[in-house]
């Protein structure tokens, strides 16, 4: 016989699954596969995670992402998702810049980059809000885990989610 905790913890790591499919899923500009997506479920991975995060907290007077970094220590499972620094080859000038070569020369970021990491974190929040897990997209997590290089050299921007099954929501009254 198993106990709740160990159903819940075990839901939480199935959920988290089907939340990267859905963020690998998730349409894309022009097609181009630019998502890359980590999950975060085991103690020595989500203590440097929260770790790094206390650390930025402390380095940039950021209390927010101490913080979040307690509320993920207890979640079972964490998803990062990134996207690859790579422009649409548009020429659309929503990224500020005239031509996809001139952002690429200053090192920016592609409008339809940002675009693809959104449409995939609400598909990957969207699978846990429909399966009943509680949720909560965190840039606090992305942040540091650019900063561990969780997801590869290439990606410059992520958003992390990190996976709960309580009685009530850890993410709610986070003060």
């Amino acid at each position: 016989m198993r106990d709740a905790a160990s159903l819940e913890s075990d839901a939480a790591g199935h959920i988290a699954s089907l939340m990267a499919a859905a963020a690998r899923t998730a349409p894309k500009t022009r097609g181009i596969d630019n998502i890359r997506v980590v999950a975060v479920d085991d103690a020595e991975s989500k203590e440097r995670l929260c770790a790094k995060m206390i650390e930025i907290a402390g380095r940039e007077n950021r209390p927010g992402l101490a913080r979040d970094a307690r509320c993920i220590a207890a979640a079972p499972a964490v998803i990062v998702i990134g996207v690859v620094a790579n422009p649409a080859k548009l020429d659309c000038g929503f990224c500020g810049q005239k031509t996809c070569d001139a952002l690429q020369a200053e090192h920016g970021v592609c409008a339809y980059n940002s675009i693809d990491l959104g449409i995939a974190v609400c598909s990957a929040a969207a699978t846990a809000s429909q399966l009943h897990a509680d949720c909560r997209v965190m840039y606090s997590i992305g942040y540091a885990s650019l900063e561990l290089k969780l997801l590869g050299d290439d990606v410059r921007q992520a958003l992390g989610i990190p996976v709960s099954i309580t009685g009530k929501s850890p993410y709610f009254d986070r003060g």
